[in-house]
């Protein structure tokens, strides 16, 4: 396949080009559309009791979703203002879409206590499609913005949504331009040259086209998070650039041995395009375990970014191939240097983990188990606006209400469904439970109580009350659904289905890293390390935002819990991410083999060829989550944080030094298999070194 695709590009690359040319302008143009479809129901869990009662109450309740308008920062009592916002309400009842909208000088607990804001809360009809549902929104946001008052906040429901999506659109942009010339000014550095600096540059373009044009696609038949799109983005960009930038060090390195391009072409394929594309499969791989959720979030998240990377992938050896036909006779050879000085450092460092690994796995290991720690005590919640930046409506509105309310004002109750034929005493039994519990009938003889939850919506007050309720209930058909439960339902869920992604997701990887060092050991010790700096980023990311420690220099604050869709996401990318790097040195340790070195030297040399490539490569990545962070979400900021650091510590404290380490540990028994398997491994595993001479070229459509 690969041998196909290199003559593909080498025989017709302004056709190849043209072709991806198409696929950036539709991924830019017709991609970008995925903004206004964005969706902040990150935790539905189809089939779930929470899910089931919701939907029930969409079908069935008259009224629809809700905003809430805050006014505030002026004595809400002076005669004017009232005026305005009275007419404003007046005005508000009479929008198309609009069902109720209280007055909230009359109405209790809508007028703060200390006289300096009031909320407004606005119910839309139930059953507008989209398009009324815009119109309702705009008309409402417009009138409220009419009232002359220092703070005029609206936000809440649908409304919600919208605002985050905007939001995150800007943030997109505003990485793309922090990233993109920091990554061409690292490149300039590696490859001291524009021509070649900017080849993993248009790679970048189309792996941020890619994951534009897969995720709205996808949203044609799914919800797409409002998180999605930066994880996806920051990923499309940051492993193009690492493929790009594998394929050009390795065509650079095959220019040494000619003038000929088409050749060097077709030798890098042959050689690292394999790598490129058994690494771009252990990512996918690697997020197949997102699959096994029943989460419609957690499925959409795992096949978008998977399509993502295989664009990465199919770039990486198709347009970059047909650019190097192209252009690549512009672009210099690596310089030749003596065996000894080419990676001199990275050399050193693996013989001295070689030499002292006992001491290098005595030392890297407890102190890699002492970062994990705080995982043990990680706890997952749905959050609130102190995970949105200060400057979104959302948050603004949160502030207000927190400084002149009593805590717990707005926050969304647990909701019961009682269907017919429950006994009224289990609702009394059920409404007693909470103070100030509201019941309203809906057609058909169903009742509907919503219970305020003491402290935060996804505090243990508000999940506790939703256990209690389903104590109570007995074998009665009574319903609980709202946040609460549907935060109850997520985290039964992930305990229930966690087992069977992580099983599936390490028989995948097993499979591939078999089928490509043709070893049963380097699978396992592959995924003891790599899970060694899953647990010391994933424990800094608990310590950082549930702890609070540090938190504040990242313009975050400690939350008491992570946000749920930062665990899942981290460990399902971070794997797949740290067996890139683990790839990338196993490619050169194998190729030196093939050509003579012994086990120990094969390491030695491995690193000294890879070395520079996973570090760069790092750096790069690191760039790029670095930037992306800067948006201030904090679920961004948790999977940032937390995949910068998985990957800096796995290229760096894992690859450089537990590899050689324990390689040299294993010695020739590193690459040791059963008989049959290694049968099987001859007839169906691929090797780094092609296998085959280069086909003779045909005219090229230059």
């Amino acid at each position: 396949m690969l041998a196909a695709l290199a003559r593909t590009a080498t025989r017709r690359p302004l056709t190849v080009i043209a072709l991806w040319v198409v696929f950036l302008l539709l991924g830019l143009g017709l991609g970008t559309g995925v903004f206004g479809r964005l969706s902040d129901n990150v935790p539905e869990v189809p089939g779930t009791e929470s899910d089931a009662a919701a939907r029930y109450l969409d079908d069935a309740d008259p009224d629809g979703e809700s905003v809430t308008a805050v006014v505030g920062g002026v004595a809400v009592a002076d005669p004017a203002l009232r005026a305005q916002v009275e007419r404003a309400v007046a005005d508000l009842r009479e929008i198309a879409g609009v069902a109720a909208v209280p007055d909230p000088y009359t109405t209790p607990g809508l007028t703060a206590r200390d006289g300096r804001a009031l909320i407004v809360p606005i119910t839309l009809e139930g059953g507008l499609d989209d398009e009324a549902e815009e119109r309702t929104l705009d008309d409402a946001v417009e009138r409220m913005r009419r009232i002359d008052a220092p703070e005029v906040h609206v936000s809440g429901g649908p409304l919600l949504g919208i605002q985050i999506g905007e939001k995150a659109q800007e943030d997109v942009r505003n990485a793309e331009l922090i990233s993109l010339p920091v990554v061409l000014a690292l490149l300039l550095v590696v490859f001291g040259g524009l021509r070649s600096a900017m080849l993993p540059l248009l790679v970048a373009v189309s792996g941020i086209a890619g994951a534009f044009l897969t995720l709205f696609l996808f949203s044609g038949v799914t919800d797409i998070s409002v998180y999605a799109i930066q994880v996806t983005t920051m990923l499309g960009l940051g492993l193009a650039v690492d493929y790009a930038l594998l394929m050009l060090v390795r065509f650079r390195e095959e220019r040494r041995r000619g003038d000929d391009v088409v050749e060097a072409v077709h030798r890098t394929v042959a050689a690292a395009g394999r790598t490129v594309l058994f690494s771009g499969l252990t990512v996918a791989v690697s997020l197949t375990g997102l699959l096994v959720f029943p989460s419609v979030f957690l499925r959409s998240m795992g096949l978008a970014v998977a399509a993502v990377v295989v664009v990465d992938m199919l770039a990486a050896v198709t347009l970059l191939p047909a650019l190097l036909t192209r252009f690549g006779g512009r672009i210099p050879p690596a310089k030749t240097r003596p065996e000894g000085e080419q990676g001199r450092a990275f050399a050193r460092l693996a013989r001295f983990a070689g030499r002292n690994r006992i001491a290098v796995l005595a030392l890297v290991v407890p102190a890699l188990l002492v970062l994990a720690l705080p995982v043990a005590g990680m706890r997952i919640n749905l959050g609130d606006a102190r995970q949105l930046p200060s400057s979104t409506e959302a948050r603004q509105l949160y502030d207000t209400v927190g400084a002149h309310f009593p805590a717990g004002t707005g926050v969304s109750p647990v909701t019961v469904v009682a269907r017919p034929g429950t006994d009224p005493a289990t609702i009394e039994r059920v409404r007693a439970l909470s103070p100030g519990a509201g019941t309203r009938e809906l057609p058909g003889g169903v009742t509907v109580v919503e219970l305020p939850p003491p402290g935060s919506v996804d505090g243990d007050g508000a999940t506790a009350l939703v256990e209690r309720v389903r104590e109570l209930r007995g074998t009665e058909p009574v319903e609980v659904t709202g946040p609460a439960a549907r935060l109850v339902d997520f985290r039964a869920m992930l305990a229930d289905r966690a087992p069977w992604a992580a099983l599936t997701v390490l028989a995948g990887i097993l499979v591939l890293l078999f089928a490509f060092t043709g070893s049963v050991l380097i699978p396992l010790r592959t995924i003891a390390t790599t899970l060694l700096s899953l647990g010391a980023a994933l424990g800094v990311v608990v310590w950082v935002f549930q702890d609070g420690h540090l938190a504040g220099l990242l313009g975050a604050e400690g939350l008491g819990a992570l946000s749920l869709t930062a665990p899942p996401l981290i460990v399902a990318i971070a794997f797949g991410l740290a067996m890139d790097y683990e790839l990338f040195i196993l490619a050169r340790m194998r190729e030196a083999r093939e050509q003579g070195d012994d086990d120990r030297e094969a390491v030695v040399t491995g690193l000294r060829r890879s070395g520079r490539v996973v570090t760069c490569a790092a750096l790069l990545l690191a760039v790029v989550f670095g930037a992306f962070m800067t948006g201030g979400f904090s679920p961004i900021l948790q999977i940032g944080l937390g995949l910068t650091l998985a990957v800096l510590i796995d290229a760096t404290i894992v690859r450089m030094l537990l590899v050689p380490a324990t390689m040299s540990l294993l010695g020739h028994h590193a690459w040791w298999s059963p008989k049959p398997l290694r049968r099987v491994h001859t007839r169906i595993g691929l090797s780094e070194s092609p296998r085959h001479p280069a086909p003779e070229r045909e005219p090229a459509d230059r």
